[in-house]
């Protein structure tokens, strides 16, 4: 059965091509010699892409990958230039980055469409033809001759999700990271012990009060070797790309804490180096349980600055929002 988020989807659109132009002439009661009267063809619809706020994937592209706008209508006599083409707009998540694939699979950003409603036009319909009351002159008083519309641009297009979240909580599966979020915002992801539980990007609004807000994101488990393939790969750290500050989970409950985080974190510089350069705030989890105790001194391997909490009793938790919020400040 399909996933039912899917971030990245290829699809092919057309514009509508303008429509013909007219070959007519006047037929007016006591005018013996009418003259030319065709009109111009319609403009063909223009294609948009629209970003809004009530989608969260781009599954519905997965189904249906061909899009074409109106084509304009054909000229007419009395000198009626024929109606447009309706214009196709086509509404895709926030964060959505619109991408020509150009022969030879160049690809060209056209647009990132990250604010919602922002737009972009991606493929422009072609021009009405001209009717025969366009070519009427001194030396040819009765043209009998009229243009095709032009084509609308059709193009191979690529859409890539990069979700919002100021957020990005990263680790290990099974590091917690579901858990915290539904524990610390309105999100509601899946959970379970065992690993890769979460399959999808999940995002949460996390309200400190006060009017103080932000976003963030789970991103499922990496694994050593996700670059090669291993795992559920690294397909979804692009999601991490957009934001501010990485909260880096790891599980104190399993011996070997800095082996774990290093080798995240090497697989996050595998995808893209740049990320390593996100100020990053390190959390041990599940310090509730008696195991968990022994493998603190690993955390100091790591850094000397980091947290402890238990996303089951809440404990220690609160002092970390307060931590994000603060980091989050400093980069604004």
């Amino acid at each position: 059965m399909m996933n039912d988020f899917v971030d990245e989807v290829k699809i092919w659109i057309k514009a509508g091509d303008g429509g013909p132009g007219c070959v007519a002439f006047r037929r007016e009661k006591f005018v013996p010699k009418g003259g030319p009267s065709g009109g111009n063809g319609g403009q063909g619809g223009s294609i948009y892409f629209l970003a809004v706020d009530n989608m969260k994937t781009l599954r519905q592209y997965y189904y249906h990958r061909h899009f074409k706008a109106e084509n304009g209508k054909p000229g007419e006599g009395d000198n009626r230039t024929g109606a447009d083409g309706k214009d196709l707009v086509l509404k895709v998540p926030i964060g959505t980055v619109v991408i020509e694939i150009r022969e030879g699979e160049k690809e060209v950003i056209i647009a990132d469409l990250d604010r919602n409603g922002s737009q972009v036009l991606a493929a422009r319909g072609g021009k009405g033809g001209k009717g025969n009351a366009s070519f009427k002159s001194s030396v040819n008083q009765a043209p009998r001759i009229a243009t095709s519309g032009q084509p609308g641009e059709e193009k191979f297009i690529k859409l890539e999700l990069k979700l919002i979240a100021e957020v990005g909580i990263i680790g290990c599966p099974n590091a917690g990271k579901s858990t915290l979020l539904s524990k610390i915002s309105n999100a509601r992801p899946k959970i379970a012990d065992y690993p890769f539980t979460t399959i999808n990007p999940n995002l949460g609004v996390v309200d400190l009060g006060d009017g103080r807000q932000f976003v963030a994101a789970d991103i499922p488990g990496l694994i050593q070797g996700a670059s090669k393939g291993a795992g559920l790969g690294f397909k979804f750290l692009r999601h991490i790309e957009r934001t501010k500050v990485l909260l880096h989970l790891v599980d104190l409950s399993f011996p070997a804490v800095a082996e774990r985080y290093y080798n995240v974190r090497d697989e996050i510089g595998y995808y893209n180096q740049s990320l390593l350069n996100k100020p990053e705030i390190l959390v041990g989890n599940k310090i509730d349980l008696p195991e968990s105790k022994k493998n603190i001194e690993e955390l100091k391997k790591i850094s000397n600055n980091f947290f402890l909490i238990s996303c089951v009793t809440g404990e220690g938790i609160k002092p970390l929002l307060e931590q994000i919020w603060k980091t989050l400040n400093q980069l604004k």
